[in-house]
């Protein structure tokens, strides 16, 4: 929208009406700007205020167990919010004399993560794949699993470019789950415009920053979906006329996606630990969009369509998930070994998997079928009956300690339980829970 203004404008302007329009280039008394409102109710000639800020979100302890939108507007059902402090969505990096480094597991009670990918406190985690492979679910369950572990970190959900139900369906269960009281909910969701879905990831970052830098706390960041955030801003780069780069994306892409992502990092002061789902169009993983918030990951969690279908959950695909804290002096000397010995085992498993399709099993060597049936215990083993999904599966939700997957799988690795049938291991908590020890 063009409109005159006598005086310079800055950030953004409202209309009288309470449209809401965002500045992004103004010449002389021309300025130009993105709707962040609804378009229907402008016309020529309406009179604009400008606000002589930058768009700013509600920040504190007031926002917990809140759902609001861009604009800080409740999307519940409780009384209007009243925040303790309105912070502009576009903050800075933190320099880097206050950055923080460290490597520090996050133990999530998931027996996949926790063995095979072990998540870095203040790292970068990434739910990867196509629609209804479980993308929400895992996040949702990691979501009450950390918050019931450790009860003083607070958590930000970000909902982009998302459907409405999914949205009343995260609010019922994480206050069914007693955990919505430390948790703060934003959200842009799929009828929204493109510029707001864009801004709602930047406003979420935003609360976090403020959690981790003035309430001194260590924070979870989740975003539902990343990649909505890159169509979003693809679709604002087409409004303002850009030209398209790679694959037909924005040529600004890579640095929107490290504005957002530089700012998600541990100081100081505190922690903020993203979990991102990121949505892989058509299944296709070399996606200009996906390959770029890749590059900013410690842990790439892969889930496959074909891993779900044969009904195990969560379907990640373990030869392409990786973590970079699979180090010794990182896991320690237990679970390294445990993890690489499961490796080996995890390749011979892959390649014995094209002779038993063809063949069947029982054409293997007796060694060969020994060591293919100790891997698919343990494939078997790392499946698990998820809190989230409880009335779904009518199965109670279990949290299994790291140490207690580590010792399980290290019993199945030495062959103790080679005469124990593979199916006894499918969704059970630990071995001495389902009695198998």
């Amino acid at each position: 929208m063009d409109t005159n203004l006598s005086d310079a404008s800055k950030g953004y302007i409202k209309s009288v009406r309470g449209q809401v329009i965002e500045v992004f280039s103004q010449a002389r008394n021309l300025v130009s700007g993105l709707i962040l409102s609804r378009s229907d109710k402008l016309y020529r000639g309406q009179l604009v205020i400008g606000s002589g800020s930058d768009l700013k979100v509600p920040v504190g302890k007031n926002i917990l167990g809140r759902a609001i939108n861009l604009f800080g507007q409740p999307q519940d059902t409780l009384a209007p919010l009243v925040a303790e402090k309105y912070v502009s969505i576009y903050s800075k990096t933190p320099s880097l004399n206050i950055i923080k480094r460290q490597y520090s597991i996050l133990e999530t009670g998931i027996k996949a993560f926790d063995f095979l990918t072990p998540l870095n406190k203040g790292g970068k985690v990434g739910f990867i794949g196509g629609a209804g492979v479980g993308k929400t679910i895992l996040l949702t369950e990691l979501l009450h699993n950390i918050s019931m572990r450790y009860p003083d970190v607070l958590s930000v959900f970000a909902g982009v470019g998302e459907r409405i139900r999914e949205g009343q369906e995260l609010y019922q269960r994480l206050a069914d789950s007693k955990t919505l009281s430390r948790t703060s909910i934003i959200l842009g969701q799929m009828n929204e415009n493109a510029a707001i879905r864009f801004k709602v990831a930047l406003a979420a970052v935003t609360q976090a920053e403020y959690f981790r830098d003035n309430s001194k706390k260590d924070v979870l960041f989740f975003i539902d979906n990343i990649f909505r955030f890159v169509q979003a801003g693809n679709e604002v780069a087409t409004l303002l006329g850009t030209t398209p780069s790679e694959q037909g994306y924005q040529a600004t892409l890579q640095t929107e996606i490290s504005t957002l992502q530089d700012r998600l990092i541990a100081t100081e002061n505190g922690s903020i630990t993203s979990i991102q789902n990121i949505y892989v169009p058509a299944d296709e993983i070399s996606d200009a969009g996906v390959d770029a918030v890749m590059s900013f990951l410690d842990t790439a969690i892969v889930l496959s369509r074909s891993v779900a279908q044969k009904g195990i959950y969560p379907p990640i695909e373990l030869n392409q998930s990786t973590s970079s804290t699979l180090s010794k002096s990182i896991l320690g000397e237990k679970h390294f070994k445990a993890l690489t010995e499961f490796q080996m085992l995890l390749d011979n498993y892959s390649r014995l998997s094209h002779i038993v399709t063809i063949v069947g099993e029982s054409e293997l060597s007796a060694e060969n079928q020994l060591l293919f049936a100790r891997t698919k215990k343990i494939i078997n083993y790392l499946t698990q009956p998820f809190f989230m999904t409880e009335k779904q599966t009518g199965k109670p939700g279990v949290f299994v300690n790291k140490e207690t997957t580590i010792n399980d799988i290290e019993v199945i690795l030495s062959g103790k339980l080679d005469n124990i049938p593979a199916e006894r291991f499918m969704y059970i908590g630990s071995l001495a829970d389902a009695k198998i020890i």
